[in-house]
């Protein structure tokens, strides 16, 4: 198993400038990555963008609408939480891989600004992510989007959030699923498995800070075996087809493995799209050609999911 040759030749410089957010406090180390935040000037265009806000149980929450060009007059959606270590990024931080995404699927995406650790703590994050995801059933028709065929998704901490929010939408009956979208999932608050043994350091995503996020989201050890914040503990039955990714230098990829393992057990549809070469964050890095592989990949499987017949 080897890195992808593109990574291979620039993993030395991004492990060497990823700061030490296990140092900072919350707001520091989301100052610290905000000012390293480039905007592009030129950004995918997309058939429209626009920002508004949903009401949420802490106050109302910035939501970012991503439409395709398309004729179609109820298209499927995707509820999409951001990854960051549940302390940092933002709607700006993702922009581009969720234009792409929109422009791969013909999915109307909507990016979530949740409420940012450790000023709110767990499980504040993944209630955001559900009530948006609620909003968007409740408000289907005026959005266009086709309420049979929504979709929670995100990457790394925002895995957790979207895995999370599935878990509560079918323990409170609402909103129905088609499907979630996982891309290199935070899933358990375990840090000795074997991809933390071998890619916890010099991986551009180290050890250090993968527990910080846990300090800092959910605090208290007790709380962590929780289902809604290790959703690995949970009685998956019943939950919507997985689409998972799993990046093979990551130190979450034993724990990504292991829940697509446990999702099928209990009788979830699950399509795992492994990249070995890839490390986590990857697919936002659009500089790697592995990047745009995995989202055209990730996009087709998640639209075999939603659209397995043709007749649908």
């Amino acid at each position: 198993m080897n890195l992808d040759p593109q990574i291979a030749d620039l993993i030395g410089a991004l492990d060497g400038g990823f700061p030490p957010v296990h140092t900072m406090t919350g707001a520091q180390a989301r100052a610290t990555i905000r000012s390293r935040f480039v905007v592009d000037s030129d950004p995918e265009p997309v058939g429209s963008v626009t920002d508004t806000h949903v009401a949420g149980p802490g106050g109302d929450i910035p939501i970012r609408i991503y439409r395709p060009v398309s004729d179609s007059a109820a298209l499927p959606v995707v509820v999409y939480a951001h990854g960051g270590g549940f302390v940092f990024c933002d709607l700006d931080s993702h922009d581009g891989m969720c234009r792409d995404l929109t422009n791969r699927t013909g999915a109307v995406f909507i990016s979530v600004e949740y409420r940012l650790a450790p000023e709110n703590p767990w499980p504040a994050a993944a209630e955001d992510v559900l009530a948006v995801t609620t909003w968007v059933a409740d408000c289907a028709d005026v959005l266009g989007v086709d309420a049979d065929l929504i979709v929670v998704g995100g990457d790394s901490a925002g895995g957790n959030l979207a895995a999370v929010a599935a878990l509560m939408a079918r323990d409170r009956g609402r909103p129905s699923l088609a499907a979630q979208l996982l891309l290199y999932p935070v899933i358990a608050a375990s840090f000795d498995t074997e991809s933390y043994q071998r890619f916890g350091t010099g991986y551009y995503n180290p050890k250090p800070a993968l527990q910080w996020y846990w300090d800092q989201y959910v605090p208290n050890d007790s709380d962590r075996s929780h289902p809604y914040a290790s959703p690995l503990t949970a009685n998956l039955e019943g939950l919507p087809p997985a689409v998972v990714v799993l990046a093979g230098h990551d130190p979450l990829h034993d724990e990504g493995v292991a829940y697509a393992d446990a999702l099928a057990a209990a009788g979830v549809v699950v399509t795992r799209c492994p990249f070995e070469g890839g490390i986590h964050g990857f697919m936002t890095m659009p500089m790697l050609e592995l990047a745009h592989h995995a989202r055209a990949e990730v996009s087709a499987a998640l639209l075999q999911q939603l659209l397995p017949s043709p007749a649908r």
